[in-house]
């Protein structure tokens, strides 16, 4: 008896040795680098559209997966702007048309008060030159710069402004709020 189990041991002992021995030939030979996988970075960075592609649009250039707004003034400002896909921005362009007043803050921006809270779930922070369109959550204001947005802790970005920025500076009382049918 004492055979068989010490034979069973063996047999045993013998098959887990060989089995630990024969992941070796399974791991990749990293002798010749021409022929390695890419690494994840360098996939992603193959399919990634250079940053210069991306924000090189003309002023006014429509793009059609994202929407446009136009904020008339009193005076005859037409300014448009091109709405990012946030959160925060399709909240805003779902309350739109607006007939709003709008006030001057601080010594780069205009403000106004949508109706209706915006979402910014997913939404980018803000910071950026005039004409960047934001969301300041903690007083529930969107935000029209005319000068540098410097960013700020809850200023969420919107979009920019493709034409009329520098009208942002001259508007005052009540101001117009529209979706922009042909993009």
């Amino acid at each position: 008896m004492k055979k068989i189990v010490s034979f069973l041991f063996g047999g045993i002992l013998l098959l887990s040795l060989s089995a630990c021995g024969s992941n070796s030939k399974f791991e990749p030979d990293n002798t010749d680098s021409a022929q390695t996988e890419p690494t994840i970075t360098e996939s992603i960075a193959e399919t990634q559209t250079p940053e210069s592609e991306e924000t090189n649009s003309e002023p006014g250039e429509n793009r059609a997966d994202e929407p446009q707004i136009r904020v008339d003034g009193k005076d005859g400002q037409n300014i448009i702007f091109q709405l990012n896909d946030s959160t925060a921005a399709n909240t805003l362009y779902k309350q739109l048309p607006l007939s709003i007043q709008i006030e001057e803050y601080s010594h780069n921006e205009k403000i106004f008060y949508p109706p209706d809270e915006l979402d910014t779930s997913g939404t980018p922070l803000a910071e950026g030159p005039a004409g960047t369109l934001a969301y300041y959550a903690p007083w529930g204001n969107v935000v029209l710069y005319y000068g540098e947005c410097g960013g700020a802790s809850g200023l969420y970005e919107l979009g920019e402004a493709v034409s009329g920025a520098d009208q942002i500076e001259t508007l005052s009382g009540e101001i117009q709020i529209d979706i922009v049918e042909d993009n």
